[in-house]
């Protein structure tokens, strides 16, 4: 891969009054596709779809087909692709062969792309998580495929050929050269970029086998500059471990990394208001993602299977067994066979823990600012005044050692207000100013001294599985798929909206359409035959994510970011229309 900085390539100037011009702007075989818009240009806009289906030369090393095309100039935006052959690419040294190299190649070219397209194509780069797209996908080989939104030209709804020729013959060429071809590219920035990215997948892989749920690193910067803007924040304090918990870790690239190690079991965040403990759950839950090189989270990662848990009134739950915190429900109702189409805050954190385990979280990320006080703890002047023949809510509090001792469930609390947690901790850090601080053995002193709280649960069962009716999960209407997202909030569903809005690890619009076409895999898969638990068919839909994103979203013509089997689950879980056959395991056990 030769170096060289960005280069500027001049882009066509000409007019685009006349087919002659048109195509005499064109090079390296882009001239066919030129004589056929020119041909199309003033016919109906429907006279579009007669590119479909077929593959344009665009340069000696590229090609262009139109996938999609928009049924008038107002539609969404036309489905795109170009197509780069390895050789003319050039990136055949990066060492392809690994997944996550060939994930952050890809995701540094459609950087790129995004930032040579202008105004004039839509490409999908995501934003400082580095995520496998359907917008760029990389071979082992070092081919790649571009994929982009364009609204094909059409004033007063017919085809405008003259600009469409401009565009995909002149511009589009000079996109692929400047943002998609090694030369044009800078070596060190490229490789900089995929390294970091390995870096980071393989120390997330090295959590189990060092004893760790997650590890952030010295001098990461963990605060972000406002919530709508995921940058660094300017001027933060670079994090700093505690002795105590400082490891170090040998990475292919970095070499050997120093950072904090939070060792599995159970780990409170203490702290005053304001002071980073939120901060530092929240760089935890991005944890499962890679990032930017830049974006100061680049080595604070999280076990893969990492959930944020967390209260969500008015929820759906169907068929969850909460019995390990609900001993009685009124109207007769069985708590461990759950149903509820508006669940309490209570009942709805029950629900997405239990969930959580069933889809194979090994830690939980809980902040007590978004958990319901109520399942969160008891004190000793309630539990005085409310006995528990009366109380039916186990708090987590009593439970939260039982799903690491019993179960290999870790968690990582934060907490503000109540001490009791201190009781059951493993460790405690304190965030004092943003700076982060070991206070487990004067956590443990303090917690000598009795409070009068009576634990009220002695262990947490194992959990029950589901098996899920397939035909409850269908995203078609009227024979034909819909599914689409509603930013980060909804996912539309066939007929129906899922509320996604407590879902906190999905980055962006494009990973929960990924998760609504990966339900819909579930099903098409036979993952979800009726027979099958639900935990089994996500470990198969594992299988499938990592593979190129075609194969499981049915060729869908989307912008598309690849979901971890967690955010399918927990879009399933709360589709309203979702029905279980069965739950399998005895209540209690």
């Amino acid at each position: 891969m030769p170096r060289h900085r960005p280069s500027e390539h001049p882009r066509d100037r000409r007019g685009s009054t006349g087919s002659s011009a048109g195509a005499a702007a064109t090079t390296g075989g882009a001239a066919d596709l030129a004589a056929a818009l020119h041909h199309l240009h003033d016919g109906p806009y429907a006279r579009y779809r007669s590119l479909t289906g077929r593959r344009w030369p665009l340069l000696p090393s590229a090609t262009f087909s139109l996938v999609r095309s928009q049924a008038d100039p107002f539609a969404p935006p036309s489905r795109c692709e170009v197509r780069v052959d390895a050789a003319a690419a050039g990136f055949a040294t990066l060492g392809l062969d690994v997944p996550a190299r060939r994930r952050a190649l890809a995701g540094y070219l459609a950087r790129r792309a995004r930032h040579a397209a202008g105004g004039t194509f839509r490409v999908d780069a995501g934003g400082q998580e580095v995520l496998q797209r359907s917008s760029c996908e990389v071979g082992a080989d070092g081919s790649a495929v571009l994929r982009f939104g364009y609204h094909l030209p059409g004033p007063r709804r017919r085809v405008d050929g003259r600009t469409a020729a401009r565009d995909l013959t002149g511009a589009l060429p000079e996109l692929v050269r400047s943002a998609l071809l090694a030369p044009a590219l800078d070596e060190d920035e490229v490789r900089g970029f995929v390294d970091a990215v390995e870096d980071a997948a393989v120390l997330r892989s090295r959590l189990p086998q060092l004893g760790l749920v997650a590890f952030v690193a010295d001098g990461a910067v963990l605060p972000r500059r406002s919530g709508v803007d995921p940058r660094p924040a300017l001027e933060a304090v670079p994090f700093s471990s505690p002795p105590s918990l400082r490891v170090a870790v040998e990475l292919p690239h970095r070499g050997t990394v120093t950072g904090m190690g939070v060792p599995e079991g159970v780990t409170v965040v203490v702290g005053g208001g304001f002071h980073g403990k939120s901060t530092l759950l929240a760089a935890l839950v991005a944890g499962v993602h890679d990032h930017v090189p830049g974006d100061g989270r680049e080595l604070v990662v999280t076990v893969a299977d990492a959930a944020a848990v967390r209260a969500e009134d008015g929820r759906a739950v169907t068929r969850v067994d909460v019995g390990a915190f609900v001993t009685g429900l009124p109207g007769g109702l069985d708590p461990r066979d759950f149903t509820t189409a508006d669940a309490s805050g209570s009942t709805s954190q029950a629900a997405a823990v239990v969930e959580a385990v069933e889809a194979g979280s090994r830690l939980l990320l809980v902040d007590e600012d978004t958990a319901a006080t109520n399942l969160m703890v008891r004190d000793a002047r309630m539990q005085a005044l409310v006995a528990k023949g009366a109380e039916p809510l186990n708090p987590f509090v009593d439970l939260v050692r039982s799903l690491h001792t019993d179960h290999g469930v870790s968690t990582v609390l934060v907490v503000g207000a109540s001490g009791d947690f201190l009781d059951v901790a493993d460790r405690v850090l304190l965030m004092r100013e943003f700076r982060c601080e070991d206070v487990t053995e004067r956590a443990r002193e303090v917690a000598a001294t009795p409070t009068g709280r009576a634990v009220e649960v002695e262990g947490f069962p194992p959990v029950r599985h589901r098996v899920v009716d397939p035909r409850s999960l269908d995203p078609r209407v009227r024979d034909r798929r819909r599914v689409s997202a509603r930013g980060t909030d909804a996912l539309l569903f066939g007929e129906h909206d899922v509320d996604v809005r407590a879902v906190r690890q999905f980055t962006d619009a494009s990973q929960v359409a990924g998760a609504g076409y990966a339900l819909d895999h579930l099903v098409a898969a036979g993952h979800l035959d009726g027979r099958r638990t639900l935990a089994a068919a996500l470990e198969l839909l594992a299988a499938d994510l990592a593979g190129p994103v075609e194969g499981w979203t049915g060729g869908a013509s989307a912008d598309v970011a690849v979901p971890r089997p967690h955010e399918v689950a927990a879009t399933l879980n709360r589709l309203r229309t979702l029905r279980v056959r069965e739950l399998r395991g005895t209540p209690g056990d």
